[in-house]
């Protein structure tokens, strides 16, 4: 069931392409952009929107999507190759982008049950790799120097996180206001390093080879931008300072997640192929948990208005408080 008129997206495709089948059926998971897999013709595409209904401005950016998945498309970080991008809401409610579809594992359980210690630990140092490379990557030589301000991007995330708290319709968890102060009260001084950075890189936003530990994708790029490698370098230890109740994170786990190296390993292990980026300290980690909990509230509020790209989002509202708390906890060590 899609909430735009498919007869409109196949003339799209139709002036574009040419004559084809087409074959939709929606993409499980993800609480962003609502996502689409796309068969037309003998393209298997992916295709991207921003969600019906009202949405706080500057979010759901599939349009800064595309644009970096082109500028990153021809270096050694793998991602999807975009294909088409329709800017105007006239076709199907919203803007949309179209990317080839990579074959391989996404893993919604930082766990990764059922698989072998060695595994394990290959998806995890792959991971860190793949990070590095992103952070090595010069935004200039493909295009990205006006993607952002790299410099000053905590201070300047801090304030567009607080606005997007400020901006929420609903209630929100005391804890996560009293973190709020303590990042304020801790912004670290500007360092002059800066990269392009994620956003919201995590083990969920991997496309994992069908056959071998090795990243085949790095997906959703909406929160990308210009910044310190360190914000996405803290936001990779959340498995770690999480349990598997709060987003399928590890914490507290034992056997089953034997060969999972400690969070000190995976960031000993990026740090080795990405040295330039300084060192992670409390506040790095803590400021990743204070972004994803304010994540949290907005697709609590979307919930709440029924625009969700997750129809049980709605279990996810409480996250917001606990993640907050993780990262009182975060500073507190």
């Amino acid at each position: 069931m899609t909430d735009f008129d498919r007869e409109a997206l196949r003339a799209w495709l139709a002036a574009r392409f040419g004559t084809g089948q087409m074959r939709l059926s929606r993409a499980l998971g993800g609480q962003s952009n609502p996502t689409w897999f796309l068969d037309y013709g003998p393209r298997r595409l992916v295709l991207r929107k921003k969600p019906s209904g009202p949405i706080l401005k500057g979010a759901h950016a599939v349009e800064r999507e595309y644009r970096v998945l082109s500028a990153l498309a021809d270096t050694p970080l793998p991602v999807p190759r975009p294909v088409a991008l329709e800017e105007a809401e006239a076709v199907i409610g919203t803007p949309f982008y179209l990317m080839e579809r990579i074959d391989g594992r996404v893993f919604d359980d930082a766990a990764l049950p059922g698989m072998a210690p060695a595994e394990r630990r290959a998806i995890y140092l792959a991971m860190a790799e793949t990070l590095a490379t992103l952070h090595r990557i010069d935004p200039a030589a493909v295009g990205l120097a006006d993607f952002g301000r790299s410099h000053g991007y905590f201070e300047r995330q801090f304030r567009r996180w607080g606005t997007q708290m400020d901006a929420s319709p609903g209630p929100l968890p005391a804890e996560l206001a009293e973190l709020r102060a303590a990042i304020g009260a801790g912004l670290p001084e500007d360092d002059g390093r800066g990269t392009i950075v994620h956003g919201d890189f995590r083990l969920g936003n991997l496309i994992v080879h069908p056959d071998r530990p090795e990243v085949s994708g790095v997906l959703d790029w909406e929160l990308s931008t210009l910044g310190h490698p360190l914000a996405d370098l803290g936001f990779c230890c959340m498995p770690w300072r999480t349990t598997p109740e709060e987003y399928g994170g590890i914490r507290g786990l034992g056997p089953e997640v034997e060969g999972i190296p400690t969070e000190a390993e995976f960031v000993a292990h990026y740090a080795a192929h990405n040295p330039a980026a300084g060192q992670l300290v409390p506040f790095h980690v803590a400021f990743a948990l204070f972004r994803f909990a304010v994540i949290f509230v907005g697709i609590a509020d979307r919930a709440r208005t029924g625009t969700a790209a997750d129809p049980a989002a709605a279990r996810l509202a409480p996250l917001a408080g606990a993640f907050a708390q993780r990262g009182l906890e975060a500073l507190a060590r």
